[in-house]
């Protein structure tokens, strides 16, 4: 479905998505990496656990949004990929540990 027209890239780079490892080419987004491999979606929706995936590829759709290095709501397409990199699905919304407010 999707192909890289580069001919320079190189394969070096090992990731984690939900636990399989996989190398992929250096210099991508994650969601370009996850799509060369052949994982296409990357969280659940909230409230009726719609898959989703890449979509603008731009950073405007908020529809790959997943979990990378621990950090929920991470846009997969705006994030360049590191080796050792560990991306996990998402599903629904992130918990996020909000404080009671200071008085």
């Amino acid at each position: 479905m999707f192909t890289d027209l580069s001919t320079d890239r190189e394969n070096n780079l090992s990731i984690r998505f939900n636990g399989t490892l996989y190398t992929v080419a250096t210099g991508i987004s994650v969601a370009a990496a996850l799509l060369s491999v052949g994982v296409v979606h990357y969280r659940e929706t909230p409230l009726k656990n719609s898959r989703r995936g890449a979509f603008c590829m731009m950073g405007v759709c908020f529809d790959c949004l997943c979990i990378i290095d621990g950090a929920p709501n991470r846009q997969a397409c705006t994030t360049t990929v590191r080796h050792g990199m560990i991306v996990e699905q998402q599903t629904g919304a992130a918990e996020f540990g909000l404080q009671e407010p200071v008085e």
